[in-house]
């Protein structure tokens, strides 16, 4: 694979009033979907600033169920496009990410006064054919009283049902595009919120302002706002545009509580309200029990927390289903987001199409996509649709590329030749690391290939790994986040970049986010993230 040239560093970004900073598009907004959109432009040689006002995915995107599926639930509202676009993205994803996404085999236990058998048959067999499937198996009947998923489960359960979707870290799946988008010519300013923009002249003129209080004035041919919750609020305070749409904001919320069972697979019960509940292996020791369907009162970043009925309802019914009660006291950790979904007056949160849609306006020949709506599965359909419109839009004819591409790390050839399947080639890669550096704990290596795939050879490639900052934490680890990662804070590391605040104590927490003060100076601001060549073996 061919290194590309390293982007412009973030320093070098004029300050306000300097002349010259301009660009072919701004996209607001670092979730999934502004990520995404980043890349697949900066891919097709657009030059293009991303702008978020808080961490990359440290919103909505970074508080999904972790799930990249066709959504089976979905098939009984009729969203059947919906529902045949996301399958048709489950494995083109995997194959993009091997170290970042793995199968995983649902259990959805049967109960007949909630939807008859046949039903759930003929759905199931929808799941497994709207789509071309070569990787994941096909769903089947299973006994529970023979299988290994029935044991932890309440003992009226004993038939059920068996399917396939794909798991992915949602947090690194957006860091990883826009790591791929600095890498071919992207800027990406996550803390630097975009206070201003207007259209001037034939461009958007925005001022945008990082936390430390610095602006900076930017000229753009066209506008993207894929500010999620916050695309109409954007549009109305920020641009001074009227919304041409209403979104309808419902707040997801789940818990992590320790392991419930030990097998690899997950559970789809289904709820007497018609919802349905998802228990997740989570992080090894944990289980992670979601979601709600909430409709959030304010804005969408006020009080955006789990709340106790919440709560009392994912205990509720996880507590209806395993035999081990789930009891508030057991949680660890819970997380909440908010879903920007497209309005439907009248329909309940659950009902709410999962669709996205992209709007373009043209104000005095600057274009202006707006995003609504949308979900992590089709992310890269979406980001695909979205510049091949701007692309249009600006008279650039650069053709779609992301469908076969990988993702930063995902290339293990180096180590291991030709792919073979996604789950496979991850065993083979962290065996080969192994191999390759026996002098180091095996349970670090594992850690580090699932986060970063080939890319732990600039994790390697630091100066010494440094000390143990807290238990499996290593100083090289927290000085590759922040250089390659814009990780700026010690909970962007932390909740996000990996997930060792779950595993970590009080006083461990501390200890990283002492050092991260001790070296905030010495690194003010990452740097540029460059693409590692996957051809290289430390």
């Amino acid at each position: 694979m061919t290194e590309l040239p390293s982007p412009h560093l973030l320093a070098g970004l004029p300050a306000s009033g300097s002349d010259g900073l301009s660009c072919d598009v701004l996209v607001v907004g670092g979730g999934i979907n502004g990520c995404g959109i980043a890349r697949d432009l900066a891919g097709r040689g657009l030059s293009v600033v991303l702008c978020e006002q808080d961490d990359l995915a440290r919103h909505t995107s970074s508080a999904s169920s972790k799930l990249i599926h066709g959504g089976l639930r979905y098939l009984e509202h009729g969203e059947l496009g919906l529902v045949r676009k996301a399958l048709a993205e489950r494995e083109v994803l995997l194959r993009s990410a091997p170290h970042l996404m793995r199968p995983l085999r649902f259990v959805m236990p049967h109960e007949p006064a909630m939807r008859p058998a046949w039903m759930i048959r003929a759905g199931l067999f929808l799941y497994d054919h709207l789509a071309r499937r070569e990787l994941l198996p096909a769903s089947e009947g299973i006994d529970l009283r023979r299988h290994p998923a029935g044991a932890p489960l309440q003992r009226r359960f004993e038939r059920g049902f068996a399917y396939s979707d794909v798991w992915t870290d949602d947090a690194r799946l957006v860091v990883l595009n826009a790591v791929d988008a600095a890498a071919r010519g992207a800027r990406v300013l996550n803390y630097c919120r975009c206070e201003r923009v207007a259209c001037v002249g034939g461009a958007w003129q925005a001022r945008l302002r990082h936390a430390d209080g610095r602006t900076v004035s930017l000229a753009a041919r066209a506008l993207v706002n894929a500010a999620g919750p916050w695309a109409r609020q954007f549009l109305a305070e920020q641009a001074s545009l009227p919304p041409a749409r209403g979104l309808r904001l419902v707040r997801g919320s789940h818990i992590v509580v320790p392991r419930l069972f030990d097998h690899g697979h997950a559970y789809l019960f289904q709820n007497p309200d018609r919802r349905v509940l998802f228990a997740l292996p989570y992080e090894q020791a944990w289980t992670l029990i979601g979601t709600t369907d909430v409709e959030h009162q304010g804005g969408p970043g006020e009080a955006v927390r789990l709340d106790a009925g919440e709560l009392d309802y994912l205990c509720h019914h996880a507590s209806r289903c395993f035999a081990r009660p789930v009891r508030p006291a057991d949680v660890a950790w819970s997380f909440s987001g908010v879903r920007p979904l497209l309005d439907e007056p009248g329909a309940p949160a659950q009902a709410v199409s999962r669709d996205y849609l992209l709007e373009m306006e043209v104000h005095a020949g600057a274009p202006l996509l707006n995003v609504w709506g949308g979900k992590l599965t089709t992310y890269r359909r979406l980001a695909e649709d979205a510049a091949g419109r701007l692309c249009a839009a600006l008279g650039v004819r650069r053709p779609a590329w992301t469908r076969d591409a990988l993702l930063p790390g995902g290339d293990f050839r180096a180590w291991i030749g030709e792919p073979q399947r996604p789950d496979a080639d991850l065993a083979r890669f962290a065996a080969a690391l192994l191999q390759a550096h026996p002098e180091l704990p095996a349970p670090l290596l594992q850690g580090w290939a699932q986060r970063y795939g080939s890319r732990v050879a600039l994790l390697l490639q630091e100066v010494g790994l440094g000390r143990e900052v807290a238990p499996g934490v290593r100083e090289a680890e927290l000085r590759y986040l922040r250089r390659h990662e814009f990780a700026r804070r010690a909970e962007d590391v932390l909740w996000r970049r990996t997930k060792l605040g779950l595993r970590l104590d009080a006083a461990a927490r501390a200890a990283v986010e002492r050092w991260w003060c001790e070296h905030e100076a010495q690194d003010a601001g990452p740097a540029a993230p460059r693409r590692v060549p996957e051809t290289t073996v430390s």
